[in-house]
This record gives C-alpha cells, sequence and structure tokens, in this order.
C-alpha cells in the first residue's frame, strides 16, 4: 500500500511539472521533454510514451538518472520526488513565475532593467496611477 502511494504521489508530482512549467504560454508535451533530456544527456533512455506512462501511474520507479535529469530540466531539486515540504515550495514558485509571465509582468520588467532609480520612480508612479484608476489596492512592498 505504501509502495502504491509513493508511485502516485511520483505521477502527481511529475504532472505538476508539466503542467506548470510553460514554455511560450503552453504545457510541455510528453515528446518534447524526452527529446530536450535526450539532447542533454545522449545515453539516457526515455520516451514520451514513458513519461505518459510516468505521469499517468501506468510505469513506476524510474532510475535515479532519469529523476535527476527530469528536476534538472524542471528546474527543481531531485528532492521535489521525494519532500513534500519542497514539493509544495518548488509548485508555489512555479505558480507565480507562470503568474508574471501570464500576466505580462516579465515583458515590463525587462523593459524597466537598467534604467536609472529615477526613471524607476516615474515607471512605478505610472503603475500606481493605473491601478488606482483600475480600481485595484496600493501595492505594499
Amino acid at each position: 500500500m505504501a509502495a502504491e502511494k509513493n508511485e502516485s504521489v511520483l505521477a502527481e508530482r511529475l504532472d505538476s511539472l508539466f503542467r506548470s512549467s510553460r514554455p511560450e504560454g503552453r504545457p510541455w508535451t510528453n515528446d518534447e521533454v524526452a527529446a530536450r533530456l535526450k539532447d542533454a544527456n545522449p545515453k539516457l533512455r526515455v520516451s514520451g510514451a514513458y513519461l505518459s506512462a510516468l505521469r499517468n501511474g501506468k510505469r513506476e520507479r524510474p532510475s535515479h538518472e532519469l529523476l535527476t535529469a527530469l528536476a534538472h530540466f524542471f528546474g527543481v531539486q531531485p528532492a521535489y520526488f521525494f519532500d513534500q515540504t519542497y514539493a509544495d515550495q518548488a509548485l508555489t514558485q512555479l505558480a507565480l513565475l507562470d503568474e508574471l509571465h501570464q500576466a505580462g509582468v516579465r515583458s515590463i520588467a525587462l523593459r524597466a532593467a537598467g534604467l536609472p532609480p529615477e526613471s524607476l520612480n516615474a515607471v512605478m508612479s505610472v503603475l500606481d496611477e493605473i491601478r488606482k484608476l483600475q480600481g485595484l489596492p496600493p501595492v505594499e512592498e
């Protein structure tokens, strides 16, 4: 029973990584991830079908090398697959990054990078006014 729970946890966590990591606003496909993993490590044995089986809980116990490669690919530590606290923190951070990306915040930040402090203050003032006009609460630093 405990092994079954661990396998479903692995499937859920892996699937969450696929759903929350979104290149160009869309989720990765199994085949895309498998191809990227093989490009990074040609000796790694992985396919889109195998990743699908892992995500659905139909396959279990992937190799340590594959779990490490998946963690690296998605920008988490291998502990993500075993440690609930770390997994929760990682998913929260990934969700926040996705929200920022979806909201266009990254685009605004890229345009603001390198501006002198007085220009950044002017941009923040304009954004504060727009928030106020939209009925949004002020931003607490």
